[in-house]
């Protein structure tokens, strides 16, 4: 167990019913936003591809993510104490088949918003990938004493929003992040004890 942050809130406990509401609820409203962004902007949506070897970049990318969060988590202590704090958060009231609509839930809604929709709209060049990746790591925010977790989901978007550029396909980003959501929060669970 880590040593919490200094003024740092013990979690507010939230049931299993809640944190599910919670992620339906943003799903929608991030999927809302995206269809009224498109319905009001003339932009073109990154283009999404079903190819198999598009959704095995995405599992190599998200497998990738996987591990490097690890290191990071192992080697920086304010970034593990707001990763703790949020996954205790979301995760412990969790049961194991839900870690599914944790994965698919957030993966595409947020895929689609950030990298479908945003990505484009400022621009498939350096622009739009620091704005959409920013405005995806402060979308992470949970308080101020969390900001390591705000520049850890900055980060990943920059590479999700990177290899939505390199490939061309929506596809590949939005397989990286759920398979990311989906063994992070898997081996987050086994880690604390709290798999069931």
């Amino acid at each position: 167990m880590t040593d919490p942050l200094p003024n740092q809130p013990e979690n507010q406990s939230m049931s299993r019913i809640q944190v599910l509401a919670a992620m339906g609820i943003t799903a929608i409203v991030l999927l809302v936003i995206a269809r009224i962004w498109v319905t009001l902007t003339p932009i073109e949506l990154m283009p999404f591809h079903w190819r198999a070897s598009a959704a095995a970049l995405g599992i190599g990318l998200g497998l990738s993510i996987t591990v490097v969060s690890s290191v990071v988590y192992r080697l920086w202590a304010a970034y593990r104490a707001s990763a703790d704090f949020y996954l205790d958060l979301v995760l412990k009231p969790l049961v194991l088949p839900d870690l599914l609509w944790l994965g698919l839930l957030p993966g595409l809604s947020e895929e689609l918003l950030f990298r479908g929709v945003m990505l484009p709209a400022f621009g498939l060049n350096a622009v739009g990938v620091i704005v959409s990746s920013i405005c995806f790591g402060v979308m992470h925010y949970s308080g101020s004493q969390h900001w390591a977790y705000v520049v850890w989901a900055t980060v990943i978007g920059v590479v999700l929003a990177c290899s939505a550029l390199a490939t061309g396909n929506l596809l590949v980003p939005l397989v990286a992040h759920i398979t990311t959501n989906l063994i992070s929060s898997f081996l987050w669970k086994l880690s604390h004890g709290t798999a069931r």
